[in-house]
Order: structure tokens, then C-alpha cells, then sequence
């Protein structure tokens, strides 16, 4: 079974959205469901700082020993962050994807965040 917190707000797409210190910006990365589906992470592709992006659009891809699977960003906004550690260790992905394994932070508008699944909606959504 897969970890779904319930402070998150997720996407049909396996993306996840957490709420950063600052209510403008939130860390974007995969769910444990989408890391265990796509097995063992070895490169992950993300954007420059200050690529701005609309609701669904491709961000970066994530490649596995499996497949290449595209990347889309949950909501609009531009990116403020992306995490450095998975260049050299894209597997953080697979061993921590809400910790560690975050891929970006963006600057958006907190009120597009009630657009996106909650904890709930997700689990109902991949089945569990």
C-alpha cells in the first residue's frame, strides 16, 4: 500500500504538492504510488530556475529502468528551486519521494491549490 499524507494535494498524473514556509510557494514531486510503479529512478530531468510553466505542462522527465515517463507541473507557476541532490542521486526518489526526493519549488497562487485531489481523492483514484 502505497503512503498518501494527508497534508498534500495531488494530481491524477502521480504528482504531489506540499505547502512550503511561504504560503506562495510549494515543493512539487512524485508519490510513492508513482516511484513504486516506475521502480528504480537513474536520472531525472527538471527545469531552470525562473521557467515558468501553466497547469499540466511537461516540466522535466524521470527516467527509470523501465520506462521515461514526462513530468507535469500541478498548477501554474515559476520555478524558485529545484533540488540539486537528485542530480547526483536521482534515487532519492524512490527511498524518500516526499522528503528528500522533491523535484521543484514554484511560486504560485495558493488559491489554485484547491483545484488539485486531496489525500482522499488520490487513494480513491489509484485504488487504494
Amino acid at each position: 500500500m502505497s503512503e498518501i499524507p494527508d497534508n498534500l494535494r495531488y494530481t491524477e498524473e502521480h504528482e504531489y504538492v506540499k505547502q512550503d514556509d511561504d504560503p506562495a510557494t510549494v515543493i512539487v514531486g512524485i508519490t510513492d504510488y508513482a516511484q513504486g510503479e516506475l521502480g528504480d529512478v537513474v536520472y531525472v530531468e527538471l527545469p531552470e530556475v525562473g521557467a515558468k510553466f501553466g497547469q499540466m505542462d511537461v516540466f522535466g522527465t524521470i527516467e527509470a529502468v523501465k520506462a521515461v515517463s514526462e513530468l507535469f507541473c500541478p498548477i501554474a507557476g515559476e520555478v524558485v528551486e529545484i533540488n540539486d541532490a537528485l542530480e547526483g542521486d536521482p534515487s532519492l526518489v524512490n527511498r524518500d519521494p516526499y522528503n528528500d526526493g522533491w523535484m521543484i519549488k514554484l511560486q504560485v497562487l495558493p488559491k489554485d491549490l484547491d483545484q488539485l485531489l486531496t489525500a482522499t481523492d488520490y487513494a480513491q483514484h489509484i485504488g487504494e
